[in-house]
């Protein structure tokens, strides 16, 4: 083999002042490198040094982002799928789908054709990552507008069957359902925004409808099984809304939301949440819809509705809860709007005999860290170069939220 290596590895100028035993000090890489999954062995074949060498020289190439070379290299790294002594046949064959699409990805010249040729061989040469194959080679077919080809794609995975069913194999084709029938609503959302001349408005309709037909029977599948399908569940809402049928809408947001089957997901209330205020849903429903989110995600941005919609039905208290609460976030602490809400809760709510006892209840458990949080100097200094009004809010408000310590960022207070 000493032909192949003489091909693959670049020849170095002969010097008589270094010798097989030589000493001379080499440069190694500052960072350490992983072990080559294909090691010389003694019973190494012609074919697994050949190999071996050419993986050496596409690690080589891709590490230092030269993708013409590695293109090159793998095309013959590819005959160890022809190898069949070899116990590493699985993993030879994720190399190449893996380091064929990340090279073909950074190639100046790479073409759908390229993709299209190694998710072939790679499906055609085993089974068990048939699906998986199928679903990413769907995505690249997206990515480049051939919407319809990755449905057709899709399609033959979802009836791909081989053997006994796994559990593995069975999440999979679930999952392939679920991005067909998300490829159904991006047909149909296409049709929408199509012709209007009244011919073809009548075959637009009809054919709206088909695909809605075929991604809601596969939907309504989906959402049996436990899992997070946020984009799905928006589609599928989407098109019901469209079809005027709100009361299915409605159930599968609700189901969505608090099945306990399915894993927390604040976003299914945010869904349920938009739904209902869109619909024009009174305050009750949505406070209570917020009321579940804030014990999920005490910081998330629809807080600021929910304190507004406690201070329209009088629950200043509970308002003032929720806001402390987010306080307690570093992302809302150069917030003034917060700063102003709690300001205006502040004032409403100092009127109330119990007013004290109000604030030192919301308080209680947070005067160990919230001071050092809020109200530090350099918190005061800050504020005062970048925001003067936040800190002329916050000033007087260390000294209602902590009235029984000496804040240095109240100093100066106007």
């Amino acid at each position: 083999m000493d032909e192949t290596e003489t091909q693959l590895e670049p020849q170095e100028p002969e010097s008589d002042n270094l010798s097989v035993n030589s000493t001379a000090s080499v440069k190694k890489a500052k960072l350490p490198l992983p072990n080559f999954p294909m090691l010389k062995t003694q019973r190494e074949t012609g074919l697994h040094e050949s190999t071996r060498l050419c993986l050496e020289q596409i690690r080589d190439a891709m590490l230092h982002h030269r993708w013409e070379e590695a293109a090159e290299y793998m095309e013959f790294f590819q005959q160890i799928l022809e190898d069949s002594t070899h116990n590493h046949e699985a993993q030879y064959k994720e190399q190449i789908w893996r380091m064929g699409i990340e090279i073909l990805h950074h190639h100046p010249n790479s073409k759908q054709e390229d993709y299209n040729t190694v998710y072939e061989r790679i499906k055609h040469t085993g089974v068990k990552q048939f699906l998986k194959l199928c679903l990413e080679q769907s995505f690249h077919l997206l990515i480049n507008g051939q919407i319809q080809e990755a449905k057709n794609m899709l399609t033959i995975a979802e009836s791909w069957r081989h053997g006994k069913e796994t559990a593995i194999q069975m999440k999979r084709t679930k999952l392939i359902q679920a991005y067909r029938s998300l490829l159904d609503y991006v047909i149909w959302c296409e049709k929408e925004e199509g012709s209007n001349e009244d011919l073809a408005q009548n075959v637009k309709i009809q054919s709206m409808h088909k695909c809605f037909q075929h991604a809601s029977t596969n939907m309504k599948e989906i959402f049996k099984f436990p899992g997070v399908w946020d984009p799905f569940i928006l589609s599928y809402v989407e098109m019901l809304e469209f079809y005027d049928d709100e009361k299915e809408a409605l159930r599968i947001l609700k189901e969505y939301a608090y099945n306990n089957a399915f894993p927390p997901n604040p976003n299914a209330h945010v869904y349920l949440y938009q739904y209902l205020k869109r619909h024009n849903e009174p305050n009750k429903k949505l406070l209570k819809v917020l009321k579940t989110l804030q014990s999920l995600v005490p910081s998330h941005t629809l807080m600021t509705d929910y304190c507004s919609l406690l201070l329209q039905l009088g629950k200043t208290k509970k308002a003032l809860e929720v806001t402390v609460d987010m306080l307690d976030y570093a992302c809302w602490r150069n917030n003034l709007e917060i700063w102003k809400t709690l300001t205006s809760i502040i004032e409403k709510l100092q009127s109330e005999e119990d007013f004290k006892d109000t604030v030192s209840k919301v308080m209680s458990g947070r005067m160990d860290w919230w001071p050092a949080l809020h109200f530090t100097t350099f918190h005061a200094a800050q504020d005062q170069r970048e925001n003067l009004e936040l800190w002329r809010l916050k000033a007087p408000l260390a000294k209602v939220l902590c009235p029984d310590m000496t804040l240095r960022y109240c100093e100066g207070a106007m």
